[in-house]
């Protein structure tokens, strides 16, 4: 099971040992992983802190997302215009 409060997502990048990773959930949380399991470790933890600075500095904190969804996909490509 993944403990997560919020929802996630998480994009596979150009370079193949890169992923990036965001929650549609939380404003300015993103990250960086080597692996999907390590962007999923990286974000339990690295959502903490986020969290943990917003209350910190007196700013607003989401709701935990009552179902929360991790969502695994490629990276947007550019279209050519």
């Amino acid at each position: 099971m993944i403990d997560l409060p919020y929802s996630l997502v998480i994009e596979a990048t150009d370079e193949p040992d890169f992923f990036a990773f965001y929650s549609p959930d939380v404003e300015g949380f993103t990250g960086v992983g080597h692996s999907i399991e390590d962007c999923l470790y990286k974000a339990k933890w690295g959502m903490k802190e986020h969290i943990d600075l917003l209350r910190e500095q007196n700013l607003p904190v989401p709701a935990p997302n009552p179902d929360p969804r991790t969502t695994i996909r490629n990276s947007k490509q550019a279209t050519a215009a």
